[in-house]
């Protein structure tokens, strides 16, 4: 089936494009209204801040953040330094190859130089100023230069070039206020800033000026036929380049005449003569030039000699394709047709079909399995399960096939998704090696269609494969998606149980602070049922402890909250707050357990009503049960209190304390199979007394001996005790403590 080219521009806000192969989507690109694309615009700008830790500038261009421009990305012409010095960096930037054939990649998408530098444990490599050699210079205009002769001059140049900038630093070089020409070479993402160069580039569908990179002629590297590299070496001699401008030979030109080429690069000069008169007529910052629509990029990148057919939906749409095609290749103006069916353009081809699958995370392979696409801040993660995939009749073949499928999709949805960055793979583990290579050969030949420069590692013992793309543009997502208003793009929210516990305990903080006015409480739908079916109890309660009415009503404008308190009427005899709770009955059992060292609390009544809190936290109090000591015996104070006796080893008797008021405080030392080691009932079991008997024979030298009949029946050696006042200073100590 022949290549087709759809043009989907029936709606002004958006306009998509896409290539079909064999009626399969293979590349995509699409442009919105509201968000259009501004890499490869070339602005004049100002400087506004020069940051001498980075080693980088950021200029006002326009745009909505300011522009990111690391040192090495400035062009010697703008280096206010000695004249002796700017003639060295410019004999550095100026020197041509002539007498060598440089190969271009033909990848006409811009290289994002701040993909390297864009997390901040990379900024290393802007501060020391490497990689500055012909071939990455290159490649922050988009191309990546390589030689055919590797013993050629670039690593002098790049030596020459690296000292420069040892010798000087940005602050010294460029001044803030200062006016550049900048073009984009990586959009806007997030917080983040687009990253711009001085290094200018002009695309045209057959070369490449470059008009502040004198580099000769150079012919792509994808034109590997030697008999059309030696033509496009001769046709390249015949063009009239300055000598302070470069010029590339496209892939696209490889099967076209020399007077077809020369007119495409006549058409770029003339290009270039308007884009520096505007700019020397303009005041930074302004647009001195833009990148063509999303029709005219379509056909000058993707439009090869594979393709048979150009369809476009909306008149104004083939207009502006077909004239653009007049202009830039008058032979093939016929393969650019209109679209005049009723139906829509990509629904009637089954094309909205595949294009909607691009917001879905799974993706289905043909042996039933299927992958997992998670895009994060700072990866993506790729995860390949076999699903139903039963076909093989062994597990290592069943993994084989799939991880094979998986790669060859892989490749696919990053192309088609353009996620760019950090990508791990997570394949299914299988025990030979071979088949390990089998797929990391399968994933690199599948990538090999890829216009983003990629880079593949190997699978490790994990079965994880790390790999990164270059980033093109904003990916599917980012570009037709917005940050979900209730789970703030975590995928999660929270339950309406957790909710509306958070929203009693912000009822209660706030009567705590002021009980003179009834309250209405805005949150959420579902949590409004909930409480008041669920937790009406509670909130009666609170209405009773308080002496305030609680209106539960639906949030309207809640924004990123949950509950949000509005003051109501005011009440008549408002409740004080310290007869909300009853500090006496705080206060006696207090002094309930202290006096007879049971427990400790954390905060005193006295500390609570005066409004001063202890630095541990206070205890959570319920009135009813005020009265019940066990609601003081806390897990903290247990572990305590089983600490001191280890270490004292107390032996207490003739406590006028009944065991069945003691047993509920400290029905958790009791119940505790280990805490019975050491607390057991003794004495006279008729007055139902309570002592605490240790086990430990180093303390009992100065303690009187205890009558037998106050041990229990299964300890035989005399155990020795002493009253309690004697340990009356142990236990203030312990207070204290």
């Amino acid at each position: 089936m022949a290549n087709k080219m759809l043009i989907d521009a029936s709606h002004v806000e958006e306009t998509r494009v896409v290539v079909l192969r064999d009626n399969r989507v293979e590349e995509i690109d699409f442009e919105s209204e509201h968000k259009k694309q501004i890499k490869g615009n070339i602005y004049l700008a100002k400087v506004t801040r020069v940051e001498p830790s980075l080693q980088v500038a950021f200029v006002d261009y326009g745009g909505n953040r300011h522009g990111f421009l690391p040192f090495h990305e400035i062009h010697p012409d703008y280096y206010q330094i000695p004249f002796s010095d700017r003639q060295a960096a410019l004999k550095v930037s100026n020197v041509i190859h002539e007498d060598e054939d440089v190969v271009i990649d033909d990848n006409m998408e811009s290289v994002e130089p701040s993909d390297i530098k864009e997390e901040q444990g990379d900024i290393d490599s802007i501060v020391s100023g490497t990689s500055e050699t012909e071939e990455e210079s290159a490649e922050c205009l988009n191309y990546d230069i390589t030689s055919d002769n590797e013993d050629n001059t670039s690593d002098s140049l790049h030596n020459v070039s690296k000292k420069l900038r040892r010798q000087y630093c940005i602050q010294e070089v460029i001044k803030n206020r200062q006016v550049l020409l900048v073009q984009i070479v990586k959009e806007e993402r997030g917080n983040k800033g687009a990253a711009v160069t001085t290094y200018l580039s002009l695309a045209g569908r057959y070369s490449v000026l470059m008009p502040n990179n004198p580099r000769g002629e150079s012919i792509s590297r994808k034109v590997t036929n030697p008999i059309d590299r030696k033509n496009l070496k001769e046709i390249a001699r015949g063009l009239e380049v300055p000598a302070s401008m470069g010029v590339i030979l496209r892939t696209a030109g490889a099967s076209r005449t020399k007077i077809e080429i020369k007119r495409d690069f006549e058409y770029l000069m003339r290009l270039w003569d308007s884009v520096r008169n505007l700019a020397l007529n303009s005041v930074a910052p302004h647009l001195v030039y833009e990148e063509g629509s999303l029709i005219k990029r379509a056909i000058r990148d993707l439009c090869g000699r594979d393709i048979s057919e150009i369809i476009v939906s909306g008149e104004k749409g083939y207009n502006e394709a077909r004239d653009f095609m007049k202009l830039l290749m008058p032979s093939h103006v016929r393969i650019v047709q209109p679209y005049r069916d009723v139906h829509p353009i990509f629904s009637r081809s089954g094309i909205e079909a595949q294009l909607d699958c691009l917001h879905q995370t799974e993706v289905t392979l043909p042996s039933r399995g299927y992958i997992i696409i998670n895009q994060t801040e700072a990866l993506v993660a790729i995860d390949v399960n076999s699903g139903r995939s039963t076909r093989e009749h062994s597990i290592e073949d069943t993994a084989l096939q799939t991880n094979l499928e998986a790669a060859e999709e892989i490749a696919r949805q990053l192309r088609l998704r353009d996620l760019g960055g950090l990508a791990i793979i997570d394949f299914i583990d299988m025990e030979e090696k071979k088949n390990n290579r089998s797929v990391e050969k399968k994933l690199k030949d599948s990538l090999k269609r890829d216009r983003a420069r990629v880079q593949v590692g190997s699978i490790s013992n994990f079965g994880l494969l790390e790999m990164s793309r270059q980033r093109i543009r904003s990916s599917v997502l980012e570009s037709t998606t917005k940050t979900c208003a209730h789970c703030k793009g975590a995928g999660y929210v929270r339950s309406q149980s957790s909710i509306a516990l958070s929203v009693l305990r912000n009822i209660e903080e706030y009567l705590l602070q002021c009980t003179k006015y009834n309250i209405i409480v805005h949150t959420q739908p579902d949590v409004v049922l909930y409480l008041l079916n669920q937790k009406r109890a509670a909130v009666v309660e609170y209405e009773n402890r308080f002496g305030v009415s609680i209106n539960i009503v639906i949030g309207l404008n809640l924004e990123n909250k949950f509950v949000y308190i509005e003051k109501g009427s005011p009440v008549n005899s408002p409740v004080k707050i310290e007869n909300a709770v009853d500090f006496s009955k705080i206060q006696e059992a207090e002094n309930y357990l202290t006096d007879n060292g049971i427990g400790e609390y954390s905060q005193s009544s006295e500390d609570m009503k005066k409004g001063e809190h202890a630095e541990s936290q206070p205890i959570s109090i319920d009135e009813k049960d005020v009265a019940d000591a066990s609601t003081f015996t806390s897990s903290s104070t247990y572990r305590r209190r089983r600490r001191r006796v280890r270490r004292r080893r107390p032996v207490l008797e003739n406590c006028d304390i009944s065991a069945s008021d003691v047993l509920g405080p400290i029905k958790n030392v009791v119940d505790d199979p280990l805490a019975n080691q050491d607390f057991m009932l003794s004495g006279n079991h008729d007055e139902k007394s309570l002592a605490v008997i240790s086990h430990d024979s180093s303390e009992r030298s100065d303690c009187d001996k205890v009558t037998s009949e106050s041990m229990p029946e299964k300890d035989s050696d005399p155990i020795e005790s002493t009253p309690v006042r004697k340990f009356s200073w142990w236990l203030r100590r312990s207070r204290s403590k």
